[in-house]
């Protein structure tokens, strides 16, 4: 775990977290070796944790990061043949939750919101960064020019750009006028440093009970930003590339608000057919004046009349 933690999680966004996970594994499996750590004693973690009142979605990330230095071991330094974490399943139906605020429990939310988390909040359902790329995000990071923000080290570790729309650049554009000297957070602390992530939970809690809102916490705003791209009719591969999703089976998650949008797809299929019938229709109607006049021309006798010369 000591190499895992050099040379892997300085890499990730994640890193602070993480280190918390590699903790309890030297709690848990110190003193034994790669091979002495089985898939029986991984699913007596887990027992552990759940006795510790820890919830599914909480145990799967921990299995995950620890499924990960189990890999390096294995594919890069050869420390080990096996993965012993990939024999053991994550807890089913643990990511399920599906909170996403709709436009008058946003527009009641914004109402309550000092001005500052306000504009945390409104970045957020623009453009579905996480809380912690919110709070990291730079000046030197933002294209006002291009429209763009930069997140240069995201959850898993990659580099991605996030394009503005009008309301997150307006909200950008007035911040640069006002911006903090001391520093080049985009969303700093009134004393120039990292806002704490704890703060502005505890400030946001009072903002949603006053605001009528129950069971929504920040990153349900990554939800709504989401939830409403899909339900615009976005497909989900640019769903995922704005979300920063490493796999589309994170995205899978937002497929069930598709249902109207299909609707909208497979009623192309009734236009196309009305306007073929419509064509038939045009093309037959001009068939039939072409026969009248071809009739009048030929008269009963069915013989065409001799055209009269001059």
């Amino acid at each position: 775990m000591d190499r895992y933690e050099r040379e892997h999680l300085v890499k990730l966004a994640s890193q602070q977290i993480c280190q918390v996970f590699v903790k309890r594994f030297r709690a848990f499996f110190g003193g034994r070796t790669l091979a002495e750590i089985t898939p029986r004693l991984i699913v007596d973690y887990k027992s552990t944790r759940y006795a510790a009142g820890v919830q599914a979605a909480s145990i799967n990330r921990e299995l995950s990061c620890l499924r990960k230095a189990f890999n390096l071991a294995k594919r890069e330094w050869e420390w080990c043949r096996e993965n012993p974490v990939s024999r053991v399943s994550l807890e089913k139906g643990a990511n399920k939750r599906d909170r996403w605020l709709t436009e008058d429990e946003e527009a009641r939310l914004l109402s309550a919101c000092p001005s500052w988390l306000r504009d945390l909040v409104v970045f957020a359902l623009h453009t579905g960064m996480r809380l912690g790329e919110i709070l990291s995000l730079t000046w030197s990071a933002v294209d006002l020019f291009r429209r763009t923000v930069t997140v240069f080290r995201s959850k898993n570790g990659e580099r991605r750009t996030v394009p503005l729309n009008h309301t997150a650049m307006a909200l950008l554009t007035e911040k640069a006028k006002v911006r903090h000297l001391k520093t080049s957070l985009v969303f700093p602390s009134q004393a120039g440093t990292r806002l704490d992530p704890n703060h502005l939970r505890r400030a946001l809690r009072p903002a949603m009970a006053k605001a009528g809102i129950v069971d929504c916490h920040f990153h349900d705003l990554r939800h709504t930003f989401a939830t409403r791209l899909v339900q615009s009719g976005i497909d989900l591969y640019k769903v995922q590339r704005l979300l920063g999703h490493k796999s589309p089976i994170m995205t899978q998650r937002y497929a069930h608000h598709y249902p109207e949008s299909l609707r909208d797809g497979v009623e192309i299929l009734d236009r196309q057919k009305r306007c073929d019938t419509k064509s038939t229709t045009v093309r037959r109607t001009s068939e039939s004046v072409v026969v009248e006049v071809l009739e009048k021309m030929v008269g009963d006798t069915g013989i065409e009349p001799v055209a009269s010369s001059v």
